[in-house]
């Protein structure tokens, strides 16, 4: 009986993950998250707090993860070249930006490394639009997708995940510019 029970329990997982990987094997190779929010300020306004990674502290989500974060500033002060590097608790990890294209004041992009609590290497773009006599601020990152991460996706839904980080960035962005 005790034999039979064993073999119903271990039938049941391998069905479970056959099916994980095979739902797996159906998710994108790259994967793109989105938000915009339409902001009442002048392009330049919105492009300095992009443009700096000093100004961040001031409206990105995740600096809020661990008040007590180490920052790290290099390469040109702002725009490209400029270099934001950070590690700290769980919640926040560590990684690294670098601003790779700044096409003033419509456009930044950069190429985001995080290295804890696991590695991926993304590129986040920025872009400035007029809309009527406001700015459509647009947020978008994009990257690849490993296996490990397609099985993920299986179980959470990553744009959802980070674009509710994105929807409050922007929140934060768009009243501190309107000020």
């Amino acid at each position: 009986m005790i034999k039979k029970i064993l073999l119903a329990v271990v039938a049941v997982i391998a069905v479970f993950v056959v099916g994980v990987l095979g739902l797996a094997t159906t998710q994108p190779d790259t994967f793109k998250v989105e938000r915009s929010a339409t902001i009442q300020a002048p392009p330049e306004t919105v492009y300095a707090l992009l443009s700096d990674f000093r100004q961040w502290e001031a409206w990105s989500p995740w600096d809020k993860l661990d008040p007590a974060m180490t920052r790290t500033y290099s390469g040109a002060e702002r725009e490209t070249g400029a270099i934001y590097e950070w590690e700290g608790n769980d919640k926040a990890g560590k990684g690294r930006m670098e601003i790779t294209e700044a096409l003033a004041p419509s456009k930044v992009v950069i190429k985001l490394d995080f290295i804890v609590p696991f590695e991926s290497h993304n590129v986040t773009e920025f872009t400035v639009t007029p809309d009527g006599d406001a700015q459509k601020l647009t947020w978008t990152m994009t990257g690849p997708q490993s296996f490990l991460s397609k099985i993920m996706c299986v179980f959470m839904d990553m744009d959802a995940m980070v674009g509710k980080d994105f929807e409050s960035g922007l929140a934060t962005l768009k009243a501190l510019a309107e000020k």
